[in-house]
């Protein structure tokens, strides 16, 4: 696969491609930074967090939303996976030829090894797929966030993308939102990934009126364009620790292993004593 535009608009969303984009803060956990549908039976509704009941972290008084890395150090040994669901606004065209963004079967392990995990979605992915988004989002094992609307640059540079137009992140943000209602996401959090990790304070306050937490994260999984599945999983499990939050990505066509790799990943996590938890979960024990 050639890695142009669409390569580093994934590879943005991964430090271990280049860096941790302009988010280059050093600021602990909850600080202001300066078409298939899955295989698996039907989801059954329950007590998943609603975007109403979510926990967030506060503006700051500098009015920057706040960012948050990972989880509590000490204490329980959790661990949260999330994956980013991305799709650029030209790709539609790509998709139309079978290029596949989605990943059913990464869908259907989650479901079989019963592993709760946040999707970091852009609404052009929701409106791709509006059939695996509204399974996603109605499953009680996941929750859906916020990943811009066609993946554009909050902050520059950032990896080659296109950038948002100056004055226009809240309406990106809430644009995404809006695929996500429209193909009937239930369990949409007010959690926002930058596309490419990249943001500066800016940003920040541009993404504030959303009423969004951004959330990056501290264990990069090197799955985009890995043509290995046991690299990946090693990456992660050397990284690991209590609070962590993994970011990896549900985009079949640029990050083709790791299904493969969660397969191993979660077995020996959870033999060494991790629990797998959403954002949520992590966010709400700050």
């Amino acid at each position: 696969m050639v890695r142009s535009f669409a390569a580093l608009a994934l590879c943005g969303s991964l430090a271990a491609c280049g860096g941790g984009g302009s988010g280059k803060s050093s600021a602990a956990a909850g600080t202001p930074a300066a078409p298939a549908s899955p295989t698996a039976a039907p989801p059954t509704p329950a007590a998943s967090p609603e975007a109403s009941a979510a926990p967030t972290l506060p503006v700051g008084s500098d009015g920057r939303a706040s960012v948050f890395f990972h989880g509590k150090r000490g204490g329980a040994k959790r661990v949260a996976l999330t994956f980013d669901a991305d799709m650029t606004s030209d790709q539609g065209p790509r998709a139309a030829r079978g290029e596949r963004f989605d990943n059913p079967e990464l869908i259907t392990t989650l479901r079989r090894l019963k592993v709760p995990a946040t999707v970091f979605m852009t609404g052009r992915w929701a409106e791709q797929y509006p059939d695996q988004a509204r399974s996603i989002g109605g499953d009680a094992l996941f929750e859906v966030a916020n990943h811009s609307y066609s993946h554009h640059a909050f902050s520059t540079p950032c990896y080659g993308l296109p950038v948002v137009p100056r004055g226009g992140a809240r309406a990106d943000v809430e644009r995404a939102s809006a695929a996500f209602r429209t193909a009937g996401v239930r369990h949409a959090v007010p959690y926002f990934r930058f596309p490419g990790g990249c943001y500066d304070e800016a940003a920040l306050r541009a993404v504030a009126p959303a009423k969004v937490t951004a959330v990056q994260w501290d264990v990069v999984s090197g799955d985009a364009f890995a043509k290995k599945a046991g690299p990946v999983a090693d990456q992660v499990l050397a990284q690991v620790k209590p609070g962590s939050v993994v970011v990896m990505h549900c985009t079949r066509s640029a990050a083709p292993t790791t299904e493969e790799a969660v397969r191993r990943i979660v077995p020996e996590l959870r033999a060494r004593g991790y629990e797998f938890v959403r954002v949520s979960d992590l966010i709400a024990g700050t």
